[in-house]
């Protein structure tokens, strides 16, 4: 990434740098209240994989927006090079909810086009496996629609991908196969990402460089975000030191002034600290032993045993008992243990939250709940904030005791608020008008007040910039009490708890590996299945296609076909699958050329690109074969 100072010039490109992709010149961009883009001159390279940061509402979606032309700036200008392809994923997507996924993700492409290319059918896999095909994007839960636009984007051959909050909704697993997708996509040096997101482990996974937005600038960083945070923490100390110097200049020139005619009426009193050092402000690290002991005396020994359970919702339409969603879950829970749940969506973790609070009775098995638990409960919905909606914040504190003792130290509701990033005159803004980040600090801060000993939190990181999730984790770090964390963001999971379980078909498991072993079991399990619907397919058993890129080949297979036909068609098959990756490799050999050739060539470009065109239709033919032949085999 090149934050540029001169000029842009769209026409020149291509002769003087024909690695730039787009830029902004003196963009600026002020709403009535605020200032977001403040002359604002950036550059997006080929090969860039920028995470913008920034706290919320200081303009990162908007930088995006401006970027891909989507909206105008009030003074300065975006240039894109004249043959760049940007596609945008927005927080909110634009799906009509009549389509059917079918038609919102590859559009009117034939179906040949889509099923015999390998990229598109990874992606949907990856992405919608789970997906009815066929189904109508207006009858999907938030997390399938928010699925169903990524697949869309992601099959584009875009240039440049620019990503607002890819990973809302989506769950562990499917964020790791995102950043994945993401580092693989292109080659190196070919490309660019832009990605705006609070998920901090992401952004350290795809990213090589980092802008943040504050007070109406971008600043530029290199490297991940824990390398931004390194270099941040650089930035500060570095801007103490040159106080330190001015502060010292102050000194020399009040103990000149002190001699003078000035001095002898008025003697000037000054105390001036010392600068802190680099990390005088970081918390100690988490005293385990310290935490259980003042939780074992707020607590007891005994805090929620769940013995045994089976258990699972009723099925409205018939009145009976749907199939259980918790299989023989035993799980002990004592006194100050913080433990993370994970488990892809509709796994059964709120199912078993709702079974450790006593909301759901289990059909077998039994929960034990020490007589000193107090539960705390943040759940996704906010909707403990439901009663408060017309007050305002002022007055929803003023309902809790005036003096907590937070870290050992005497402090007030308004402080903590404080905090939590709210300003005093924030205070006083009503719970209606709050953004669903202040809504969810406040529903947090309020769940802290009510002073309970289990606190259980779902998604508390929904919404938070990642400054936010910092001064959160601050806070939850000196938590004396015992912590059920349940969210996707794995930097969090890994932050705030000491130990993690899985549900996994039902059933909870330890992950003494933490979210790796998960994923890797969580792998080991598809990849179980998919070898148990093979081997009923193989033996005459019905495999209903779980992809929409496996039911084209399973409608088709053919019957009665001999063993010497199968194995000759499997021999072509992969002979072609072969074949299509040496072009694909030739292809892109041929496109990283395009570089090397003198850009006033013209003769040369043009034979370059004749040369690429011909490797792409003998792939496209091949392709075709390799369909067909497919068809046939049935696979």
């Amino acid at each position: 990434m090149i934050v540029r100072a001169a000029r842009l010039r769209p026409r020149a490109w291509k002769v003087v740098d024909m690695a730039i992709l787009l830029g902004c010149d003196s963009v600026h961009l002020e709403f009535p209240t605020k200032l977001i883009l403040g002359s604002v001159t950036l550059g997006v390279d080929e090969g860039d994989r920028i995470g913008i940061v920034g706290t919320n509402g200081d303009g990162k979606s908007t930088l995006l927006s401006v970027l891909a032309g989507t909206l105008e700036p009030d003074e300065g200008r975006v240039t894109h090079r004249r043959d760049v392809h940007v596609g945008l994923l927005g927080q909110r997507d634009s799906l009509d909810s009549d389509d059917t996924v079918h038609h919102a993700v590859v559009g009117d492409m034939p179906e040949y086009e889509w099923a015999a290319s390998p990229r598109i059918r990874q992606i949907l896999d990856g992405l919608i496996a789970d997906v009815p095909w066929e189904g109508k994007v207006g009858e999907l839960s938030g997390g399938q629609r928010r699925r169903v636009d990524l697949a869309r984007l992601l099959i584009g051959t875009y240039d440049v991908l620019m990503l607002d909050e890819p990973t809302n909704h989506l769950d562990m697993r499917t964020i790791n196969w995102l950043a994945e997708h993401l580092k693989q996509r292109w080659h190196a040096g070919a490309g660019a990402l832009l990605v705006v997101t609070h998920d901090r482990w992401f952004l350290d996974e795809v990213c090589t460089s980092m802008w943040e937005v504050h007070d109406g600038k971008v600043d530029p960083f290199e490297g991940g975000y824990s390398a931004y945070i390194l270099q941040r923490v650089e930035r500060d100390r570095m801007a103490q030191v040159a106080e330190e110097r001015r502060r010292n200049m102050a000194r020399k020139e009040l103990a000149w002034l002190s001699r003078g005619a000035q001095a002898r009426s008025t003697k000037p009193k000054f105390r001036v600290d010392a600068a802190r050092e680099l990390i005088a402000d970081v918390p100690p690290v988490r005293n385990e032993l310290e935490l259980k002991r003042l939780a074992v005396s707020r607590l007891g020994k005994q805090v929620i045993d769940v013995l045994d359970v089976t258990a699972g919702y009723t099925d409205s339409s018939a009145g009976d008992p749907a199939a259980p969603v918790l299989e023989d879950v035993t799980w002990l829970i004592g006194a100050g243990d913080r433990y993370g749940l994970l488990g892809a969506n509709g796994a059964g973790k709120t199912t078993l939250l709702d079974v450790i609070q006593g909301k759901i009775r289990p059909r077998t098995g039994r929960v034990k709940i020490g007589q000193t638990v107090k539960f705390g409960v943040l759940s996704q919905q906010l909707h403990e904030l439901d009663p408060y909606e017309t007050d305002t914040i002022r007055e929803v504190l003023s309902r809790y005791k005036r003096v907590y003792v937070v870290d050992g130290k005497e402090t007030s509701p308004e402080k903590l608020l404080e905090r939590l990033g709210f300003t005093t005159k924030q205070q006083w803004s009503r719970i209606c008008d709050l953004s669903g980040g202040q809504k969810r600090r406040l529903s947090l801060l309020l769940t802290i007040l009510e002073e309970p000993n289990v606190l259980i939190l779902d998604e508390p990181g929904n919404d938070l910039d990642t400054d936010m999730l910092a001064i959160v984790e601050d806070l939850l770090d000196g938590w004396p009490g015992t912590l059920i964390l349940v969210t996707h963001d794995r930097f969090l999971m890994e932050r705030v708890t000491d130990s993690q379980f899985a549900l996994i078909d039902g059933r909870l498991r330890h992950m003494p590996g933490g979210v790796d072993q998960y994923l890797k079991a969580a792998d080991e399990l598809d990849a179980a299945a998919s070898a148990r619907r093979a081997a009923g397919s193989s033996s005459g058993g019905a495999s209903p296609a779980t992809s929409p890129s496996s039911k084209k080949a399973q409608s088709s297979a053919a019957a009665g076909m001999s063993n010497a036909e199968r194995q000759r068609l499997k021999k072509e098959v992969a002979s072609l699958e072969r074949k299509m990756d040496t072009r694909r490799a030739r292809i892109e050999e041929l496109e990283a050329g395009m570089f090397d050739i003198d850009p006033t060539d013209f003769a040369a470009l043009t034979a370059q690109q004749e040369s690429i065109a011909s490797a792409k239709d003998e792939l496209d033919e091949l392709e075709m074969a390799w369909l067909e032949a497919s068809e046939q085999l049935g696979e």
